[in-house]
């Protein structure tokens, strides 16, 4: 028998970072599924996030003629929000502090 080991816990703002880096790695553009899995979700947690992330403007949709969602594009915002986000990160990591 195998143990494994907990997973461990991941903030809500943790998760929007992972997904939008997932993005960002992509060229700012990527499939639903390469994010998933790159974001490492379940497939209703990726519909709850998604659906925050597009509501809060960092993404939008590009989809195909028939209107089937083809893949999430990075805004503005989204590139905003990573850059503040690396700087609050590295504050964080000085004091040997997580969240």
């Amino acid at each position: 028998m195998v143990l494994r080991k907990p997973a461990a816990y991941r903030s809500k703002i943790k998760i929007y970072v992972d997904m939008l880096e997932v993005i960002r790695r992509e060229g700012g553009e990527a499939k639903p599924t390469k994010i998933l899995y790159g974001a490492n979700l379940s497939y209703d947690r990726f519909q709850k996030y998604i659906s925050q992330l597009k509501e809060k403007e960092f993404i939008v949709e590009v989809k195909k003629n028939d209107g089937k969602i083809l893949s999430y594009k990075l805004t503005d915002k989204a590139y905003n929000f990573l850059e503040e986000f690396k700087k609050v990160k590295r504050f964080i990591d000085a004091f040997g502090l997580t969240f």
